[in-house]
């Protein structure tokens, strides 16, 4: 008697399977209000942003926190290192971030079917 095949997840660890396929791009929105939602809104409009623009925008030089929330939330934030040399640090980057077109295509054609974070 064969003994019938087993069916696992690859990593072979007992986590479940999906029964369905997850969405292709469905992330969750920040808080309305929120630091995230401001960065994310600037994002949605097709510009990038950095410290600099986040800071003189929102008075908070808090734009990495929020750039790693909205990661966490489903979005695929692009970074870009930028060079801005200054008197101490000549090598001195920093972090500009954007989504791409095709994201931004994505969340105008999804952005009603997926949670708001409200």
């Amino acid at each position: 008697m064969n003994a019938p095949e087993r069916r696992q997840a690859s990593s072979g660890a007992g986590e479940q399977l999906p029964l369905i396929d997850p969405p292709s791009f469905c992330p969750t929105y920040p808080k309305q209000g929120s630091l995230p939602w401001r960065a994310l809104n600037t994002l949605l409009a097709g510009n990038h942003i950095d410290h600099g623009d986040f800071i003189e925008s929102t008075d908070s030089w808090r734009l990495a926190a929020a750039i790693h929330e909205l990661r966490k939330l489903g979005w695929p934030v692009e970074t870009i290192d930028i060079q801005r040399p200054s008197r101490t640090c000549p090598a001195r980057l920093i972090a500009r971030y954007q989504l791409s077109a095709d994201c931004i295509s994505k969340a105008a054609l999804a952005g009603a079917g997926c949670s708001d974070g409200q």
